[in-house]
């Protein structure tokens, strides 16, 4: 499916479907394609995640429906997808800034949230520096965490910051390996991957690793393999410090190259962050890379 078409195809299900639908994998398996991929593009094309467009859409029908009818507080919560009256009336009263009851009388001061409208820009996206590269089948080593799609760009970068400081200090100083996991990190070149993997399939969660290739030896307790399976890999050059070179690439393969490009579309539930060993992430000349998955179009 056309990334543009996806993107749309995703909103009209969860507004046919606004009361019932569960979450991202559902909508994601509405349009045949990966929960990651899917909540990743559709945060930066929309500015929202999918839980959170969810949210926001069923407060602003709870909330037209509370003023206009008998419509009872806790059918409200139920109908919205909250376990407790108590819950519901937390989050209605953060977006609304009144409480369920008051809806009657604030009518004036419902928040509005209406369906969005999306139009996706195609120009550009042939200027982006990219090559596409088959690859084989290869394994990677590294440390390995659960994350959840709605918190992961606050949250991996502090769980990069936990493994640097507690197991590369020594390493990052200059000095040699002293233990089985520094030896590790030190022969396999754990760090020059960053690696999405979209294999829990609820709740909106993934696994993310900080990885290096494996090249062979033992896997020190609380480290893990594994394989990155042959694939098409759209590789997209960055150039600057980070966070922003990576940033700024991510969003234009989003908004630019998914939706105009006539030769390739998004493929498999891994995507890739490449980084360089040479300079300093702070660096104006740092060199990383995103790499995603590709096929073909069919023709």
């Amino acid at each position: 499916m056309e990334w543009y078409t996806a993107i749309r195809s995703a909103i009209d299900y969860m507004e046919k479907n606004l009361n019932t639908v569960t979450g991202t994998e559902e909508v994601a398996d509405s349009v045949h394609m990966s929960a990651m991929y899917l909540q990743r593009g559709f945060q930066i094309v929309t500015g929202y995640g999918i839980g959170e467009y969810l949210r926001n859409r069923r407060l602003y029908q709870a909330a037209l429906r509370l003023s206009d009818s008998d419509y009872k507080v806790i059918d409200a919560a139920l109908d919205s997808g909250y376990e407790t009256p108590e819950s519901f009336s937390k989050s209605f009263t953060r977006f609304h800034g009144f409480a369920p009851s008051e809806a009657k009388n604030r009518r004036q001061d419902i928040r509005p949230f209406l369906p969005l409208k999306v139009n996706i820009s195609i120009s550009g996206g042939e200027k982006m520096d990219y090559i596409v590269e088959k690859m084989a089948a290869f394994k990677v080593m590294g440390f390995e965490r659960e994350f959840s799609m709605d918190s992961s760009y606050g949250e991996i970068p502090k769980f990069w910051n936990e493994i640097t400081e507690k197991y590369e200090r020594n390493l990052c100083a200059g000095k040699a390996p002293s233990n089985a996991i520094e030896q590790a990190i030190y022969d396999n070149r754990i760090g020059e991957y960053g690696i999405c993997i979209d294999d829990i399939g609820h709740d909106g969660r993934f696994h993310y690793m900080i990885a290096g290739r494996y090249m062979g030896g033992k896997v020190p307790e609380g480290m893990k393999l594994l394989d990155i399976p042959e694939a098409d890999w759209a590789k997209f050059k960055c150039q600057g410090a980070l966070p922003d070179a990576l940033q700024s690439v991510n969003t234009a393969i989003w908004k630019e190259w998914l939706p105009g490009n006539k030769e390739y579309e998004i493929d498999g539930d891994i995507n890739i962050e490449w980084y360089s060993n040479g300079g300093l992430p702070s660096d104006s000349d740092y060199q990383s890379a995103i790499w995603i998955s590709v096929k073909k179009k069919a023709e």
